[in-house]
């Protein structure tokens, strides 16, 4: 996949604007460890409203863990992260309203199986959010448009494909109008001919301007998608850069390992 020039201009563009915005994502010195194991090592990461951020690296470099921290899955023990203007702490209240602002899409999808596709949606504005059956459910069905797939509203997730289900996943996330989504390997768990139907989905939408972390080893993905591209290994983020320099013109050693092994595959 090559870069046009119309996309790199309206990528200089979008980090031109990004520089005067607000930084959404804030993650200063965030380390964590499992035990013994140090998996996260002084993480500095920010992300600018709107921003797209591609994280991709070798398995077990931290790359999941660090977004789950975004939104308290897995907790820091050292460093801030803020996220929207709320600093992640013990504070359960601080935890929800910012679970409230992210959506989360992860590799398996999660969705309940006793459920049909639509209830499914409606699940967390109902009970969480307190929105109107109505509402919800004219909400949910305008994001199963989105994700092409309204004709399976009334089906159990059983019932349908595995990228349909990971498309019923993002618009799941969708439903509670999140200011950032986090992808955790989106596809990584679907068969190569489902893989596009989701990333077309993505690309839509980053398209309308929602700020987006994806970890993942799409690296076509990331070049089309992505302001920037951050390369971790071993709990550190080696490198990061616009796609263009970060294909064509990697800096450290691992990440040129790394790039050409999943490139030459």
């Amino acid at each position: 996949m090559t870069m046009t020039t119309e996309h790199t201009e309206a990528q200089a563009q979008r980090m031109a604007s990004a520089a005067g915005v607000e930084t959404i994502i804030g993650m200063d010195g965030v380390n964590k460890w499992f035990g013994q194991f140090h998996v996260l090592k002084d993480i500095n990461l920010h992300v600018a409203r709107g921003e797209r951020i591609v994280i991709c690296g070798p398995s077990g470099s931290g790359k999941s863990t660090m977004i789950r921290c975004i939104n308290r899955l897995e907790e820091h023990q050292k460093g801030s992260i803020v996220v929207n203007g709320v600093e992640l702490s013990n504070d359960v209240k601080a935890v929800e309203n910012i679970r409230r602002e992210v959506g989360m899409v992860f590799q398996h999808f999660n969705l309940f199986p006793h459920l049909t596709v639509l209830e499914n949606l409606t699940l967390a504005p109902l009970w969480v959010h307190k929105v109107p059956r109505r509402q919800a459910e004219a909400t949910a069905m305008s994001y199963l448009e989105r994700v092409r797939i309204p004709d399976q509203a009334k089906k159990y997730p059983g019932q349908l494909s595995g990228g349909q289900q990971q498309r019923v996943a993002i618009a799941r996330s969708l439903c509670t109008n999140p200011k950032v989504m986090l992808f955790d390997e989106p596809t990584s768990a679907l068969d190569p001919e489902m893989i596009k139907e989701v990333l077309d989905v993505m690309i839509e939408l980053a398209e309308t301007g929602m700020t987006m972390l994806c970890v993942t080893h799409e690296m076509g993905f990331a070049r089309t998608v992505a302001d920037r591209v951050i390369f971790m290994d071993q709990g550190e983020i080696v490198e990061e850069n616009v796609p263009e320099e970060f294909f064509l013109n990697p800096q450290n050693e691992r990440t040129r390992a790394f790039l050409g092994q999943i490139l030459h595959h």
